[in-house]
């Protein structure tokens, strides 16, 4: 079972105890739901955490939880989820994932009109609605039938906070918004909030906050937005609206003197923020978006414009949102141990680009030639580029034909170095590793590289012993140096493939290899759960863009995202180093 399918199995469980009994069942409900979220935030399967006896380790996950996912993964069912479930018609759980529609609200409908069948209930009640049959209902009415028609429609298009995307796309429409918020005078500050401000591979909805003395002036600013498709509500100091490209935004406003503690309540996890305010009791204080309470002094609210002044009064470090996920941050913060994640100044190069030098590759060519990459690269202020083109076909060129082809761009390049000086270059290839765990070039062209990054781009579904040691056999050669995409993942599309990740850690140490950080959307792979284990396991990594063209070099941000998710410094991502630094170890 996935995680996507765990989650949705837990959510299911919570919605049948808000059915049968909200009251009663109120703490078991939150826990669900808690749990769904936290399960849904993962980057590793919980199903591989209980393969290695590491239930424990997923944060926020108590011992009663571990015991259900315990019987779940041994048995295929859980009795207990059973008993909830049982007497809630299937039909009910589909609804769900459509906007406005709760548990009670689904369960109503679909006994109201006998909607028995999953397949088919979303149809079943939108020709209920269509025929005026939904708003006779007591509680409901013509308004009611409206807004489950609109919601139907915008569930079958994707909108809302149904569909999860990935980060560059989350926060490059957030980008956007951002900029056009700040065109108004009365907006102070703007940040995004929640998985977004903490750079989570995928996003569900975006959430911004605004500093403004001036709320109903920013509201009407942001519904005036001009790609909007409608305002889903307006408040005092909030507002939700679906854009053209049917993603929900929601604003909240805070003035400035408060802006720090609004900041701080919306950013970390549920976890991370149930872990400060447990902490925050302890110390006789109690805290909010508004800022905190000292219970000790009849409940006096200070306020903080700034989140370093919020968690210095809690006796912290300020802890970058990247981390904010309960995972040690807050002890280490008590004892200002925290560690100086990478930031993207950090980095001086680029190791994995695709030109459009005709190498006649086995995948996809790049876009742009080398001297328009070198330009973007000295423009980002990079010491140095890496070539790597996939290697030439196998299947369409003998090995004298490879060789041939490598030759050519290497003569290609070395023309090039004697006349742009500003950014170094090194003569690289993204190699395919074979499902044998050979490499898909020979020696002799090999040799001719300075080094190669070696990926898998096929059979997937190898098993965990086969898939390693074909890696690590493919890693072994002497100038393969870079593990590329590690795990072959696709966000919302494949969940990669299974590793030893002992083994693989333990190798790249002994053997000076490095495991990629790729920035690529839809990859975005290690995960930040695997660069977490790397960094403690002392793994170099390198951070790279994986570009088809040049406007993918500005990618980089969002690998250095992951590499702070994953508590990263500079120390442990190599193309950190400067040029002679990092020639040094490919050399090795």
């Amino acid at each position: 079972m996935s995680n996507q399918e765990l989650a949705r199995l837990l959510r299911s469980v919570a919605a049948a105890y808000t059915i049968k009994d909200e009251k009663k069942f109120h703490f078991q409900i939150v826990a669900y739901q808690n749990a769904a979220d936290t399960i849904n935030g993962l980057t590793k399967e919980v199903k591989d955490y209980y393969n290695e006896g590491k239930l424990e380790e997923i944060p926020g996950i108590g011992q009663t939880l571990m015991s259900r996912f315990e019987e779940l993964f041994k048995k295929g069912k859980v009795s207990h989820f059973e008993w909830a479930l049982k007497g809630i018609p299937k039909s009910v759980f589909p609804l769900l994932d459509v906007p406005s529609f709760g548990p009670k609200k689904a369960y109503r409908l679909v006994k109201e009109f006998k909607l028995n069948d999953p397949g088919s209930v979303l149809e079943d009640l939108e020709k209920a609605a269509k025929q005026g049959k939904i708003a006779p209902l007591k509680g409901f009415g013509e308004k009611s039938q409206a807004d489950i028609l609109r919601a139907i429609d915008e569930f079958r298009k994707g909108a809302g906070k149904t569909t999860r995307m990935t980060l560059p796309y989350a926060q490059e429409i957030a980008d956007k918004i951002v900029a056009y918020m700040k065109e108004s005078s009365d907006v102070i500050e703007v940040e995004p909030l929640g998985s977004l401000r903490r750079q989570v591979s995928t996003i569900g909805d975006i959430d911004l906050a605004v500093s403004s003395n001036y709320p109903k002036k920013v509201l009407e600013h942001f519904v005036s937005y001009p790609y909007i498709e409608r305002v889903i509500e307006k408040g005092d100091v909030s507002a939700s609206i679906l854009t053209s490209g049917g993603k929900q935004i929601d604003l909240l406003i805070q003035p400035p003197d408060a802006f720090g503690s609004l900041l701080q309540h919306f950013t970390g996890s549920k976890n991370h923020n149930i872990h400060l305010r447990e902490l925050a009791l302890k110390k006789g204080l109690s805290l909010s978006e508004y800022g905190i309470k000292n219970l000790r002094k009849k409940g006096v609210l200070e306020k903080y414009d700034s989140e370093e002044k919020f968690y210095t009064a809690l006796g912290l470090d300020w802890i970058p949102a990247e981390i904010r996920e309960d995972q040690g941050e807050i002890e280490l913060s008590e004892m200002h141990k925290l560690p100086n994640l990478i930031e993207l100044k950090d980095i001086k190069g680029d190791l994995h680009l695709h030109s459009s030098f005709s190498i006649e590759p086995s995948h996809d060519l790049g876009k742009n030639s080398f001297e328009e990459m070198l330009t973007k690269a000295k423009q980002l202020g990079y010491e140095y580029l890496g070539f790597s083109e996939h290697n030439p076909s196998q299947a369409k060129h003998a090995p004298q034909k490879i060789y041939e082809l490598i030759q050519s761009r290497n003569s290609q390049i070395e023309h090039i170095k004697s006349n742009i000086k500003d950014v170094r270059i090194f003569k690289l290839l993204e190699t395919d590793i074979l499902p044998n765990g050979d490499l898909a070039i020979d020696n002799k062209s090999l040799e001719i590289l300075d080094a190669t990054i070696v990926s898998i781009h096929s059979v997937f579904n190898m098993k965990k012993e086969d898939m390693t040691k074909s890696v690590i056999a493919g890693l072994s050669h002497k100038k393969a140096k870079i593990l590329a995409h590690p795990t072959g993942r696709i966000l919302n599309q494949r969940p990669g493939y299974e590793l030893n990740w002992d083994e693989v850690f333990d190798f790249c140490k002994k053997s000076n290899k490095a495991l990629e950080i790729n920035s690529w959307p839809d990859r975005l792979d290690l995960t930040d759960s695997l660069i977490k284990l790397a960094v403690t396991n002392g793994v170099k990594m390198v951070i790279n863009t994986d570009s088809h063209a040049i406007w993918q070099m500005d990618m980089m941000r969002y690998g250095v995202s992951m590499a702070r998710r994953g508590w990263a410094t500079k120390n442990d991502i190599l193309n950190t180093l400067s040029y002679n630094e990092f020639s040094t170890w490919l050399s090795k």
